[in-house]
């Protein structure tokens, strides 16, 4: 998921934006899997155009560090 472009690249300055199948290949998932997160509202945020969903790079950042695994607890107690 590389966002360095340079402005020849994107001469809008706009973030760039990833469409469902780039999502799904970013993730290793299919891409019914993030359909099915969207309608269990488990995914992360998108815009829509027309029928087509995309995902900006900065919403999809926070979803994955929101999905981060905090690991084990450390054990409490006289165990």
């Amino acid at each position: 998921m590389d966002t360095d472009h340079t402005a020849a690249e994107n001469p809008w300055g706009l973030e760039r934006l990833l469409d469902v199948g780039e999502l799904a290949a970013y993730l290793g998932v299919p891409v019914s899997t993030v359909y099915d997160w969207r309608t269990r509202g488990l995914g992360p945020r998108a815009y829509r155009f027309g029928k087509h969903l995309k995902f900006a790079v900065s919403d999809v950042r926070v979803w994955v560090e929101q999905q981060r695994d905090p690991g084990p607890s450390s054990p409490t107690g006289g165990r």
